[in-house]
């Protein structure tokens, strides 16, 4: 019992001669490090963002598409973000879902002076859904819907060492591969991909803490907006079956009319948790 007893007291007077030790020095963050991190991915979305028409392929998305022989706009019914849930506009859009995404990164770390200077490299599998709905007074539902799947960044870093923390702010470039999709209740009319550019380019800026829990393992808080630019998508709206009362094909442009959504962006917002291992 008395050996226990003197071992129990040891190990505790260890503890407490290893905890200030610990609590009192101060980490090391230059050198390279890997990591992973996790979290979720909000869209902001357009309130004011619907279809844009081009009806005589002039390239701008301008145009007005109208009931044969009158002046009345044929998407009279409006937009709405998210996909239909009916061909009506009175039932309304599902609400994007919250996207997730995972990560691995490497960065290199330097000290310099009171501050601790990098450059992180970072690739990411991303499940983000941004779409919007336009309806016709058919009624019809329009939907364009972009799936951001896998994005690429280069960023500095620029942190304070506070403790065993390291406060940072980032920013750099970004890059996203993104899968374009179109879907309407319209059987009447055809409809063709014209251009599918399936690339976003962008930026990114956030900042963070990382805090050492050993001294080559830490733990990362971070907050990360990304400012995309996806390319064109346009489908177009052919005769198929359609009369020629339809209103895609009224003169002088029988064959058809173009159709794009109006915002051309993607704000998104990401927290995540992640945690590196340092060299």
């Amino acid at each position: 019992m008395y050996k226990t007893v003197s071992a129990a007291s040891l190990a505790i007077l260890l503890a407490g001669v290893s905890a200030p030790a610990l609590a009192q020095s101060v980490p090391d963050w230059s050198g390279p490090y890997i990591g992973v991190y996790g979290g979720v991915v909000e869209n902001n979305e357009d309130a004011g963002e619907g279809l844009v028409f081009d009806r005589d392929f002039d390239g701008q998305f301008d145009d007005t598409v109208v009931l044969s022989g009158t002046t009345t706009n044929a998407f009279g019914p409006g937009s709405c973000d998210g996909a239909a849930i009916g061909q009506a506009s009175d039932a309304g859009c599902d609400v994007d879902p919250t996207g997730v995404e995972g990560s691995i990164r490497a960065g290199y770390d330097m000290r310099f002076g009171p501050l601790v200077v990098g450059l992180v490299g970072e690739l990411s599998a991303v499940d983000l859904e941004d779409s919007v709905t336009s309806f016709s007074g058919t009624p019809a539902a329009y939907v364009f819907t972009r799936q951001v799947e896998q994005m690429a960044a280069l960023r500095a870093r620029v942190g304070f060492p506070v403790g065993r923390a390291l406060v940072y702010a980032t920013g750099g470039a970004a890059k996203a591969k993104v899968e374009n999709g179109f879907r309407t209740t319209n059987t009447a009319n055809s409809f063709t991909e014209t251009v599918n550019e399936d690339d976003a380019d962008g930026y990114q800026l956030g900042g963070g803490v990382e805090w050492r829990l050993a001294p080559n393992l830490s733990v990362t808080g971070e907050y990360l907006y990304s400012n995309l630019q996806p390319g064109d998508y346009v489908v177009r709206a052919g005769p198929g079956t359609a009369g020629p009362a339809n209103p895609f094909i009224q003169p002088p442009n029988t064959t058809g009319t173009d159709i794009a959504r109006s915002n051309d962006g993607l704000d998104l917002h990401a927290l995540r948790i992640g945690m590196n291992v340092r060299f």
